[in-house]
Formats: C-alpha cells, structure tokens, sequence
C-alpha cells in the first residue's frame, strides 16, 4: 500500500529497510520492501493516488456493472470507464453481488470478502481471501503468500503478479490507454499547422544540406545538375536501374568480405561506407535536380529581361527546392480534405520519387559529379577556338561568312 505522500512513503522505505535485517525471520518481507520502493519510485513526477474508501452504491436507475463474466475484457473496460470517466470521492457505482473500491485496497491475512470486488486508481493488495472476481482499473493486482482469489481477475491498465498465492480462476491484463490519453481527432486548423511545420522542417533542412554541397562541392553539384539538364531519360534509366540493384550489390558486397578473412574486419565499415554512399547520391541527386530547375527557371526570367540579382548556385538552389516542396505544402494545407488531400499527397510522393530516381541517376552517370560526359559539355575549352567562335552561331544569330572569303560556287547543272 502506498503512503499518502513522497516524503512518508520515503521514511516508510527507510524503516523497512532498517527493519528488515531484525524481522527476516517473519517480519517484513524483501517483496513488501520492493512494492515500497515501487510505490515511491511511481509517486516521482506524478499525482497521488487518491485516498483509499469505498465507494456507495448507487441510486435506482444509476451506474451499475456486473463483473461476473470477466471473458470479454474490452467490453469490461469500456462499461467501467463509461460508468465512471473520472473517480472520485463522489463517484457513485454498484457493483452488482460486490463492492466497489477508490484508491487502493488490501485484504488482510484474517479477512474474507464476499462478492466481487472493483477498485478504481489503486492496487489491490490481496493477503485474505476474496471469494469472487477482482477487477483494477489504473492499478495492479498483488496476490501474497496466503492469499486466494477464488474467481477471475482482470486488470485493467494494469499487472497481475502473484507472489505465492492462489488464483482459483483465469488472470488477464488489459493494456490501455487512459480516458482523455487517447489521440482525439484533430480540428482541420491544428492538421494544417503541424503539417506545415513539418514540411517546412524538412525543407530548411534540405536546404541547409544543399547550402552545404554548394559552399564544399560546387563544381560536383553542377555536374551533376547539367547531367539532369541535358540527359533526363538516360538519367532516368540509370537511376532505376541503380534502385533495383541497389539490394543485389549490397549483398554481393557482404558475401564477397565474408569468404575473405581480412574482409571480415572490414565488413562493419563496408556496409557504412555503402549505407552512406547510397543516402549521398539520392540526397546529392535530390538536390542537384532542384539546382537545375531553379537555374532553368532564373536563366529563362532573366532572358525576358526580369531584374533577378546576381544568379548563383545558392539562388538556383533555393528556388529549385521552393518549387520541388510546392506539392508537400499543398498537402500540408489540403491534406485533411477525405479525398483531396489523399490525390495531392499521392502526386507529391509520385514526383518526388521521379526526380529524385533522376537525380540518383545523374549522379551515377557523373560519378558523383567527376564525369562530364553527360553533361552536355561535348566540347572542351581548348577547342574553343576562333574559328569555331566565328562560325557557331551564338544567340540565334546565323552564322555569316567571315570577311574576304570567296561566296560558295553554284551547283553544276
């Protein structure tokens, strides 16, 4: 049984602890000592229990709960909770052929209670005998050596444990939630907030992460980017096919370190260093995908003469990400709407994984933004030169002839 307040139930503990050493012949026992500390520990942080006495019997007509059928738990605990959301001193309950019990409840070694027994926010504490069935709601049920309870028990959000007595009948436990701790339906305005909070979250963080590539591995990031730019279906491809093997390469990894003895020190950091490599070039892809749409978008604004800034990689970056997290926001707002939010979350998900198949596959294709290749740059700097300046035409301007050569000859009819 539990002291009514932290600072009694921690002198009770002392006592039995200096006691226990002059009665362990038949004085207090370790379990009594170890349900003291219990009892204290579960007071930290926490209210009271409420005063332990019994409960009246209600008016004609009033609550009522016949718990001499204990073979369906959940409805047991539906009908006790339904009769009595929130014990107390002035709870009103009949417990049909029993009583009912607030707080905790102890039969002693030289009682015997007749009937059912219910106690509510409490331990019952059974040393005596109970002929009938026993029922705890919050609180657990302890059974001593010399105790006997000739029916059911059932716990509710609670534990049975015997410590040496007799349970003539079937225990059972309940776990559950207590009234108001389950998750209630949240409003519309309050499914909008949080969404939006979290959209937003993983937003700053992806860009920070893309900040990051682009302050550290900038001529990477835009390799990978122009990849995506002039090679979207092969980049496409090879990141599909890069997904579907990603499984079958990881397991020829493992059985390849295995069969070696060196390679089996090495294994924890192989599959890190795999782990690791994988999560960057989807990450890195990611974000090289929304670096090539916001450098697509700012390029076409300033051709039509919009008055943009200086572009950069951040500028492109953090444009490209705005437009990627467009559909998330959606979402966020839309998202409690039945059948709207489900189309809008499902587009959200359909494109995200697109772009970033096709970001997963440039960066396959660059080699992690190493390989030019792809990336439209067909032609190297060196082989820039006048020649091919003058005869290139630049900014939709034909080509013209260049000053003193001789026009081309007509055809020979």
């Amino acid at each position: 049984m539990r002291a009514p307040s932290r600072f009694s139930a921690l002198a009770l503990i002392l006592t039995l602890a200096a006691a226990s050493p002059a009665h362990a012949a038949g004085g207090v026992t370790p379990e009594e000592l170890f349900d003291a500390v219990r009892g204290y520990i579960q007071q930290i942080g926490q209210d009271p229990r409420p005063k332990p006495q019994a409960l009246q019997a209600a008016d004609p007509g009033g609550p009522s709960i016949d718990i001499g059928d204990l073979s369906e738990p959940q409805r047991i605990e539906q009908t006790v909770r339904r009769a009595a959301p929130r014990p107390g001193p002035d709870t009103r309950l009949t417990v049909v052929n029993g009583q009912a019990r607030l707080g905790d409840f102890t039969i002693g070694s030289d009682q015997t209670v007749t009937g059912h027994l219910l106690v509510l926010h409490g331990d019952a504490n059974i040393h005596g005998r109970l002929l009938g069935n026993l029922v705890t709601l919050d609180g657990d049920v302890f059974v001593y050596p010399g105790g006997v309870v000739q029916g059911d028990i059932l716990a509710l959000n609670g534990q049975v444990s015997s410590r040496g007595g007799e349970i003539g009948g079937e225990a059972s436990e309940l776990t559950s939630a207590p009234p108001g701790a389950a998750d209630a339906p949240l409003s519309p305005l309050t499914r909008v907030g949080l969404g939006l909070a979290g959209v937003l979250g993983v937003f700053v963080t992806s860009l920070a992460i893309g900040f990051g590539l682009v302050l550290f591995a900038r001529p990477n990031l835009e390799i990978v980017s122009d990849t995506v730019t002039h090679s979207f279906g092969r980049a496409f491809m090879t990141g599909l096919i890069g997904q579907i093997l990603i499984l079958p390469t990881f397991g020829m990894l493992v059985v390849g370190l295995i069969l070696s003895v060196a390679g089996i020190l090495l294994l924890p950091f192989a599959v890190a260093v795999y782990a690791l490599l994988v999560l960057l070039g989807v990450v890195g892809g990611y974000l090289a995908v929304a670096h090539a749409i916001g450098e697509t978008w700012i390029r076409r604004r300033l051709a039509r003469g919009a008055i943009l800034g200086s572009p950069n990689s951040y500028r492109y970056l953090a444009v490209g990400l705005a437009g990627l997290f467009a559909l998330w926001f959606a979402w966020a707002v839309f998202g409690w709407v039945p059948i709207a939010g489900e189309l809008v979350r499902g587009a959200a998900v359909l494109v995200t994984w697109l772009l970033a198949t096709v970001g997963f596959g440039a960066a396959l294709l660059s080699r992690a933004g190493v390989r030019e290749h792809f990336a439209g740059r067909l032609i190297p700097p060196e082989a820039l030169t006048d020649e091919y300046l003058w005869a290139t035409p630049q900014f939709g301007v034909p080509a013209v002839r260049r000053p003193g050569a001789r026009p081309p000859e007509p055809p020979h009819q």
